[in-house]
This record gives structure tokens, sequence and C-alpha cells, in this order.
């Protein structure tokens, strides 16, 4: 890859972070965390989703923009709490370097 290229790629990545979502599958996940990303007008670029035996896993890659993203962690933690399920966000850099991707 071309050093611009890179550039382009590293500035492009400090907005965007993986969110993950795990746990017991019932109607209403996915609305609610795309609800809660609509709200703050982070952009969806991503998204895969499965229930294996009753366990749903979904995960997204997200363009965070303009949006705090503390704010947000926040947002998702407390509706982690609502849905009963687990919801972690990680900016995509860090999530990256963690699985070396």
């Amino acid at each position: 890859m071309a050093e611009n290229d890179m550039a382009k790629t590293d500035a492009a990545s400090e907005n965007r972070a993986i969110i993950t979502v795990l746990g017991g599958d019932r109607p209403g996940i996915v609305a609610a965390v795309a609800g809660a990303l609509s709200e703050r007008e982070v952009n969806i670029l991503d998204i895969s989703q499965t229930i294996l035996q009753g366990v749903f896993t979904m995960t997204m890659l997200v363009d965070f923009g303009a949006a705090d993203f503390s704010e947000l962690k926040a947002k998702l933690d407390e509706l982690s709490s609502a849905l009963d399920v687990q919801i972690m966000l990680q900016r995509e850099e860090v999530f990256r370097y963690m699985y070396r991707l």
C-alpha cells in the first residue's frame, strides 16, 4: 500500500469503531442499536448478524463522524442494560491492533 493510501486509511479509521452485540435473541435488538446510532448521526458502514442456538451476535463497523465517542459509549452501555445483552464499542484501530487484522 502506498504511503498516501495508508495516511488516508489511518485518517478514515480515526472516526470508525467496531460495535459487537451478544446475548439472547429476541425482537428489537437491531432496531434499538440502529436507532441509538441514528440519533447520534452515526453511519453503519457494514453489519453482520447471526443467531446460533438462540444466541444473537452482531458486529458492526460504524463511522461516528462528529459524534462524541464517550457519549456514544455511555448510550450503548445504557442500552446494553436495558436490552440485557453485551454491547462493546471499540475504536477500529484498537480493535485491529488487539486482533492483529
